[in-house]
């Protein structure tokens, strides 16, 4: 129930496609709780963007969708893309790069924690996995994603450019929370190719040099670093990137994990919302049939309450609840278990009210 103190928080919902209106609407139900247990009143608005906003209004980011967002206090995101609209004249992807460069988004922090009972279903051996903790910080609004495109009947150009200012400011922000952290950042380039990497090697030595310098840093060519993210994962505190690298290396320690479905994002700028998605695509070939993993939406309702909300202790609860339900083994059929998607989120819900139950009356909980 809410009172007359209770805080009201504005948050968008932006579903999109595939499995993307289930995670979603998983992550919107543990939220609700969260409200109940802490008192805290959240409003969801549902709003148009990718391939559903398309096939509606014939754009893949409607000006109703990014008013919404601006005016929002966090927008949370499920997936947007699939093959209907492959060859189309707008791609639903265009919604997502739009809707990060309107909200200021610079910043995409992608956390990965190998769970110990989680480590067997990666494909690499548990001694290899087992203990990562590691969070990617890749530049969101910048690079070859953004730059200038061409298209001729016999060549294309993708011009990938980055300024001084737009490498300063996603430098800090990982600087600062490897600062919380174990004190590492690994700057990620191809500076022995590209001169905008050179650009970004010189300008994260000298931030480095005049702002951190009590933690330590380290280069890596990108190439070698897709390597040694396989062979030693651990090695690895806060990594720096820019906007494709981060893209790619991203999903590729997904898999360290077991799935991709149980990673988070969270889309940061200076002030303002945030927005918070997990980092699978739209999987199209399961949408609607119960499937999907809600994990990584779930987790990211834990980001997005932490950083956008600063609602610590509430994000705190959702992830131990995540916790306990991946330890007990309810989980969807990506990490071996029978759960759907429905079913996986009630078991998350059950985890946080057992938790709060058991915090209430001073009770240790034991998970099996």
């Amino acid at each position: 129930m809410t009172t007359a103190a209770t805080k009201t928080y504005e948050i968008v919902l932006l579903p999109g496609d595939g499995v993307g209106p289930e995670v979603t609407h998983a992550a919107r139900d543990v939220l609700r709780v969260i409200g109940d247990f802490y008192g805290h009143h959240f409003v969801f608005t549902e709003h148009l963007i990718g391939g559903a906003a398309i096939d509606a209004t014939g754009e893949a980011l409607p000006t109703e969708t990014r008013e919404a967002c601006l005016a929002s206090d966090a927008v949370l995101l499920g997936a947007v893309g699939g093959p209907k609209w492959d060859g189309s004249r707008v791609r639903p992807e265009e919604g997502l790069l739009a809707i990060r460069k309107a909200m200021g988004l610079f910043a995409n922090l992608r956390p990965l924690q190998v769970s110990p009972v989680l480590a067997h279903r990666s494909p690499l051996k548990k001694e290899i996995v087992e203990g990562v903790d590691l969070i990617v910080f890749r530049e969101l609004t910048g690079g070859v994603y953004f730059g200038e495109k061409t298209r001729t009947a016999d060549r294309a150009t993708d011009l990938c450019e980055y300024s001084v200012e737009e490498i300063e400011r996603v430098a800090r922000a990982a600087f600062k929370t490897a600062r919380q952290r174990r004190g590492k950042v690994t700057s990620v380039d191809k500076a022995n190719v590209m001169e905008t990497s050179r650009l970004w090697r010189e300008v994260v030595t000298r931030i480095h040099a005049e702002e951190f310098p009590d933690l330590t840093l380290e280069h890596a060519l990108v190439d070698s670093m897709a390597m040694h993210l396989i062979k030693k994962p651990r090695d690895y505190d806060v990594i720096l990137t820019e906007n494709m690298f981060g893209d790619i290396l991203s999903d590729e320690i997904s898999v360290l994990g077991g799935s991709i479905g149980l990673l988070p994002s969270a889309s940061l700028g200076t002030a303002g919302p945030g927005l918070f998605e997990p980092i699978h695509g739209s999987a199209p070939d399961i949408a609607g049939q119960d499937l999907a993993n809600p994990v990584g939406a779930i987790l990211s309702a834990a980001l997005l309450l932490r950083h956008s909300l600063k609602l610590e202790d509430e994000a705190d609860s959702i992830e131990a609840a995540v916790a306990a339900v991946l330890a007990a083994g309810a989980v969807t059929a990506d990490l071996g278990g029978e759960l759907g998607t429905r079913a996986a989120t009630e078991a998350v819900i059950d985890a946080i009210r057992a938790i709060h139950w058991a915090a209430a009356h001073r009770v240790q909980m034991h998970w099996a």
